[in-house]
């Protein structure tokens, strides 16, 4: 009996240990590296405009259909309303997300003077979220032109500026380059000032 005992309590010791080292400690530790990683990242993506907070590079800034000026983003199934996010959930077979990329793909089209085979995808497509400010190079460059000629900016002062606003991927392995339209658009407006 005395052995079992023993063995009781070393087990309950160990549980106890166990139970404040895991249940406790250690969600405490990986609570306070989560909220001071998110604070930083957070409070790293507030970009400014002529020294006033402007927006999240994080977060894409609608552009009005009729704008000449900037850069367009991806289109969004929750129209870049960002108190809400999430995607059309239209399947690859659905014939309504292929007449939805048809109309957006002539649109672009139109708009940045080109022919259909020329837009790429991202320009048709709408990211998982709807609220996402990237774009592929090649659809910034799709946009150079329009854009030059709305501000009087020179195509290859914008095409440097789309360098800027262009991350590209860790260690060349892990994702695409992709422009940062919302990044870029501050970068035109305090340009135009």
């Amino acid at each position: 009996m005395t052995a079992y005992l023993r063995q009781f309590g070393t087990a309950f010791r160990f549980l106890a240990v166990a139970t404040v080292l895991l249940g406790v400690f250690y969600p405490l530790v990986m609570f306070g590296v989560g909220q001071a990683v998110a604070s930083a990242q957070a409070n790293g993506s507030i970009a400014r405009l002529n020294g006033q907070p402007a927006a999240s590079t994080l977060l894409v800034q609608a552009v009005p259909e009729t704008e000449t000026r900037f850069f367009f983003p991806r289109p969004s199934a929750v129209k870049w309303d960002s108190t809400t996010s999430g995607a059309s959930n239209l399947g690859p077979s659905d014939p309504a997300l292929s007449k939805a990329e048809s109309a957006a793909r002539a649109a672009v089209a139109a708009r940045e003077g080109v022919a259909e085979s020329a837009v790429p995808l991202d320009a048709v497509t709408a990211s998982g979220s709807g609220l996402d400010p990237d774009i592929s190079p090649a659809y910034a460059e799709l946009q150079v032109p329009r854009v030059a000629k709305g501000t009087g900016l020179s195509a290859d002062d914008l095409r440097k500026m789309v360098s800027e606003a262009t991350s590209n991927p860790v260690l060349s392995l892990l994702g695409q380059p992709a422009v940062n339209t919302t990044k870029l658009n501050l970068a035109i407006a305090a340009r135009l000032k």
